[in-house]
């Protein structure tokens, strides 16, 4: 008895957790029959809809008239075994062995393999072979050849499931349009395709993996991995639109259910429960679970509530429920934890799962699970300056999905929420605007979820990418860190990543560089597939990116990475937007694991006097153990040619190498380099990338290299990016090779560190940088100085750079305590435009003395008219130059935008020639002011 009260009590919690704002009848998932008017309505007055709807209708004209002349033509092209009838399939690891057994009906075939990267073409419907069941395999044609072979149908990719997806998608179109206009037709046409497929399932067994691997664990009942089950969604849309169709001619839709539920059970048993499968598997339970009738309706009890609770509330091994999956989002700063283009698709298919759910129910089903929404607007600091994502890991360059942002406008709608909806429709509107995307359905899902037209907000500000990102942005749950400088033509943006989450790549830290509207130090991006060689060798490995190679052997797992970069400093702090804005920079220390060597890189945007900017980096890597070593900086730059000189502009000379090669021990991706040429120099270099477009001048990179003893400069071509797309590459070069730099040195580059500035800049405009050297103190070899000579010729930054807050440089009457200093001053008078300090313990020069009271602290000190404008973000004690017998100036302090403190600098009892001022904490600002 006490058995029966638990169940009871659970079913009460399972039925309130789901109660239904709709009715029973069918269709359900999409839309109800009370709501068809409207909808008919909507598609004669909305020319994007009307599209979709008369776009369906003609591709399905010629499927109709094969169809008439021959009413198995279509059916005769599912992928089964027609002859066979095998009901057992067995596989060997992510491949397809061979089917056995018998059904007293033709079954469904099982996919090839796991690799979608195939060398055969997928046949056209009208080419594939009716009740095509042949013990030789497959016999399709060779992409490489153009014959067609015989083969086994692992090496087809995804041909068989394929094939019968856009079947199925075929009578889904047809089930759709028979609800639509009532022309039977349609449901004549459809019918026999869903039955013959869901009888063929209905007889076929889950799928056997005879080596017992991972794969017998993540497969599904039509395709390798659960969470490609897309055919679901076809079936599920097929049933719900012919349901009446066939309850009028007595239809028996027995099979059909069990096959719904049997691929429910196979998606809650089946899968990987720590990433991203569970939410694409989710979708298709959510599909299923809304599909089906009450739990009471069946005998087995697995109905809607059943199916709705394990994609909500109840976790199994390897399906965790939605409840307990978005505990892996960062709830602070919204990133999901693997890379951009797996991340912003998460967000898509969380709102297409709370949209149908929320359609049933109409509780605002969105408001139970925020993070979507935070994890949708912080889609926006993935974003280059010119809209497109980054490129890490398995990324590519895209723009965020309008789907995202059109789901949320749909359901702010839907529950007046006015402001929220103006805001996103802005947003949106400004994407149109700059013809990054069309209104248009692509499937049956925006057809009937979209709004018909978005709102226009003409009495406020149209947001702007600037509104939405911020100067800096560091997400520890991926190892990325984003800076951000500029606007416009004159943004530059650098992109520092480690490997951290899923779908990560071996790459120690990288970068990626967005200069000159492109994304010029692109990533690689991911191969043709996860397993096909060349993602396996170079895509996913350190020489396709933008790092440091310590021995040629730089190496770790990629995919599932746990080897993060550690965010030592940086400025501004992640997500905000200070009152000095000239520069960001971070620097970050990593321990490569595979030659446990110690590696460390500082990265700066500078603005320059002008509204261009300049980057600035420094990459250290040593091996921990003693002996020999070798370290090898990796830079890829978009453009047709390389081209180097020394200091006096001279083109040096290079030399074809065959180094740089497996052959030599060093990793298998150094095999993916061409056109290898060599030279060294212990000099100062510069590197010079021209990336030459139709109807533009030459877009340039100008790498400023300091030089080392016995350093090796490789120009090399690597193979294209994959990351790339028209929106951060021209046409020209997004398919070509990229030309490559490669500096190697033969020992530790720790103490005398890869040190580069990077200027992009247009041939004939504005160019910020004049001239670059390099220098460094005697007695303190961890110290990077830097002068970068700005574009008026009299304007020089001086960068010193230690290689830890803890280190000292000093020379004469300079000294820093500290990890940075940033000094621009004009003509080299003592004087100066701006200090900038940070990581910081004591720093002294021209008269200024600057101590911390404990913790190393960030200034920045700004010349005005009459003073300086200070912020701060520690205590410090302030000791500034001043002439004896003159008035002190005045300190004064703001909290909040108001003066809250001011007093006059007292001497300083040691040097009478400074006046001391205290800062007790940090302060919005502070101001110097000096008497009239």
């Amino acid at each position: 008895m006490k058995s029966v009260k638990v169940i009871l009590i659970v079913c009460f919690l399972i039925c309130s957790n789901f109660s239904f704002g709709q009715g029973t009848g069918h269709p359900r998932i999409y839309i109800t029959n009370e709501a068809k008017n409207d909808f008919v309505t909507s598609i004669e007055k909305v020319a994007w809809k009307k599209n979709l709807v008369e776009k369906k209708q003609q591709n399905l004209e010629k499927y109709l008239e094969s169809w008439e002349k021959d009413p198995n033509w279509l059916v005769s092209r599912l992928q089964m075994n027609w002859k066979t009838k095998h009901d057992k399939v067995y596989l060997k690891g992510g491949d397809f062995s061979h089917s056995e057994g018998t059904a007293p009906v033709a079954t469904v075939r099982y996919s090839g393999t796991r690799d979608w990267a195939s060398d055969y073409k997928r046949p056209k419907l009208e080419d594939v072979e009716p009740y095509f069941d042949d013990p030789r395999g497959l016999f399709l044609e060779n992409k490489n050849t153009g014959k067609k072979e015989w083969i086994h149908p692992s090496q087809a990719g995804f041909a068989i499931e394929t094939i019968n997806e856009q079947i199925m998608g075929l009578a889904e179109d047809a089930a759709f349009l028979y609800w639509l206009t009532n022309d039977e037709k349609y449901a004549e046409f459809a019918a026999p395709i869903f039955l013959t497929y869901m009888d063929g399932m209905h007889y076929r067994d889950a799928p056997i993996d005879l080596e017992n691997s991972v794969q017998q664990h993540i497969s599904g009942l039509a395709s390798f991995e659960v969470i490609h089950e897309g055919i679901v969604v076809s079936l599920v849309s097929t049933y719900d639109f012919l349901y009446n169709y066939f309850e009028a001619n007595n239809t028996s839709l027995d099979n059909a259910v069990a096959v719904f539920q049997k691929w429910g059970d196979q998606i809650i048993k089946n899968g990987i429960p720590d990433n991203n499968w569970n939410l694409f598997q989710a979708r298709f339970l959510t599909y299923i679970g809304l599909v089906l009738d009450e739990n009471a309706t069946y005998k087995n009890g697995k109905g809607r509530e059943y199916f709705l609770d394990h994609t909500f509330n109840t976790s199994t091994d390897r399906q965790l429920a939605i409840k307990e999956s978005l505990l892996v989002y960062d709830h602070e700063n919204g990133i999901w934890p693997e890379s951009a283009s797996y991340s912003v698709h998460v967000i898509t298919t969380l709102l297409r799962i709370f949209t149908l759910l929320d359609h049933a129910t109409n509780k605002n089903e969105f408001l139970n699970y925020p993070i979507v929404e935070k994890a949708a607007l912080a889609s926006f600091q993935y974003l280059f300056p010119n809209g497109y994502t980054v490129g890490f890991g398995d990324s590519n360059h895209k723009i965020l999905p309008p789907e995202n942002f059109e789901l949320l406008i749909a359901n702010y709608r839907k529950y007046d929420l006015h402001e929220k909806e103006l805001l996103l429709s802005s947003l949106l509107n400004k994407i149109i605007l700059e013809d990054l995307y069309t209104r248009e359905a692509d499937d049956f899902f925006q057809l009937f979820f979209y709004v018909d037209d978005l709102k226009t907000n003409d009495n406020k500000e149209t947001p702007s990418l600037k509104s939405l990102t911020s100067p800096t942005f560091y997400a520890s749950n991926v190892s990325m860190f984003n800076q951000r400088m500029g606007l416009g033509d004159d943004a530059i943006m650098v992109s520092t990543v480690g490997s951290f989450g899923n779908h990560a790549h071996a790459n120690g830290i990288s970068i990626e560089l967005f200069a000159n509207n492109y994304a010029l130090g692109a990533d690689m991006g991911k191969g043709p597939s996860y397993w096909h060689p060349t993602h396996r060798e170079f895509y996913s490995r350190f020489p396709a990116h933008n790092t440091v190679i310590v021995d040629g052997k730089s190496d770790y797992s990629a995919m599932r990475s746990y080897n993060p970069f550690k965010l030592d400093n940086s400025y501004p702090k992640s997500g905000e937007t200070p009152d000095f804005k000239t520069l960001t920079f971070s620097k970050v220390s990593f321990v490569e694991p595979e030659t446990v060597s110690d590696q460390q890189r500082f990265t700066a945007i500078i603005k320059s006097h002008t509204a261009k900017s300049y980057m600035v980096d420094i990459f250290r890597s040593k091996k921990q153990q003693a002996g020999n070593q070798k370290h090898e900086y990796i830079y890829h730059n978009l453009g047709q040619s390389l081209n180097l000189y020394d200091k006096k502009n001279k083109h040096l000379e290079l030399a074809p190498t065959e180094e740089l090669s497996s052959k030599n021990g060093e990793l298998k991706g150094y095999d993916y380099f061409s056109d290898k040429f060599k030279t060294e120099t212990s000099r100062d270099i510069r590197a010079i990338f021209t990336l030459k477009s139709e109807g533009n001048p030459d877009n340039l990179m100008k790498l400023w290299i300091k030089g080392s003893p016995n350093q090796t400069i490789y120009s090399v071509k690597s193979p294209k990016s994959n990351a790339l797309s028209k929106g951060t590459a021209p046409a020209e070069v997004v398919n070509e090779p990229l030309p490559t730099l490669i500096l190697k040195r033969n020992e530790a580059a720790w103490e005398n560190p890869f040190s580069v500035v990077f200027n992009p800049y247009i041939e004939g405009r504005e160019n910020p940088v004049e001239n670059v050297s390099f220098s460094s103190f005697e007695k303190y070899p961890h110290t990077q100085i830097i002068n970068v000579l700005l574009h008026d010729k009299k304007t020089t930054d001086r960068i010193v750079v230690n290689a830890s807050e803890n280190d000292v440089a000093a020379e004469k009457s300079f000294h820093q305590k500290g990890l940075l200093s940033i000094t621009r001053q004009l003509n080299a008078r003592d004087t100066f435009d701006f200090l900038f300090l940070s990581g910081m313990y004591k720093y002294e020069n021209n008269g200024w003395d600057i101590v911390s009271s404990g913790e190393a602290f960030t200034l920045s000190i700004e010349k005005t008219k009459s003073g300086y404008l200070l912020h701060n973000d520690h205590p410090i004690t302030i000791n500034m130059p001043f002439s004896k017998g003159k008035e002190p100036a005045e300190l004064r302090l703001y909290q909040d935008g108001k003066l809250v403190s001011q007093r006059k600098g007292t001497t300083n009892r040691n040097n009478a020639e400074q006046l001391v001022f205290k800062l007790e904490k940090a302060y919005d600002k502070a101001v110097i002011v000096f008497p009239n």
